[in-house]
């Protein structure tokens, strides 16, 4: 058990700070899974819909410091390649 009255105040926002990152990791991972189902299911129209709202939930994970943003470039980048596929 912490002594000090500051750790049991670092204790108190660091539940705070993991229940936020879980809603924002949980709700970027919804998104990206209905981003996938349309383009397995071959609706391109609504995928491209998606993608952006993805990018966006990507962003803003990133502005509150939940994913870095290499992770969210990386990320970003292997979605739009699923939606548009190389040419071989």
């Amino acid at each position: 058990m912490p002594i000090l009255h500051a750790a049991y105040k670092a204790i108190k926002v660091t539940k705070r700070r993991t229940a936020r990152n879980q809603s924002v990791k949980s709700s970027l991972k919804t998104e990206t899974k209905k981003f996938i189902d349309l383009i397995s299911s071959k609706k391109l129209d609504e995928a491209k819909k998606q993608l952006k709202l993805v990018i966006s939930e990507l962003d803003r994970a990133v502005s509150k410091g939940v994913v870095h943003r290499n992770t969210a470039s990386r990320k970003k980048s292997r979605l739009t390649k699923k939606l548009k596929p190389a040419k071989s």
